[in-house]
């Protein structure tokens, strides 16, 4: 296995940087859904006991409780077999959530596995030189 300091340095570097780059902008990209279509998808889930338990609540805590409300809603609405299971979620919402939204769920949460999954790769280089 070659090692990361045979590299050039440049390119190391850029390797190396590049979880930190795409975290920063998976969390950019959370910001950008909480301020633009955070009440488009709390509308799209209503009839869900999550919203209705939780929704307001973390909703007037500023950008931190926009934050968890986008995390948790993206949990539910890509991978939706539990919550709907546990009744936290209803079936009739999902099959309605719009399009648009889902597909910047997904992007946002592929940008955050990527980033985790080059991040150990990193590590593992790093560590393992």
């Amino acid at each position: 296995m070659t090692s990361i300091d045979n590299w050039a340095p440049w390119i190391a570097i850029i390797f190396a940087g590049g979880p930190i780059v795409l975290g920063m902008m998976s969390i950019s990209f959370c910001l950008y859904l909480s301020r633009r279509h955070l009440d488009a998808m709390m509308d799209a889930l209503a009839n869900s006991r999550f919203m209705s338990l939780w929704g307001a609540g973390f909703r007037g805590n500023g950008w931190v409780g926009s934050f968890v409300l986008i995390v948790a809603i993206a949990g539910m609405v890509i991978w939706p077999r539990s919550y709907i299971r546990y009744g936290h979620l209803t079936l009739s919402d999902i099959e309605n959530f719009p399009p648009r939204l889902k597909r910047l769920l997904f992007i946002y949460v592929l940008m955050v596995i990527v980033s985790l999954v080059w991040m150990s790769v990193v590590y593992v280089l790093v560590k393992y030189r």
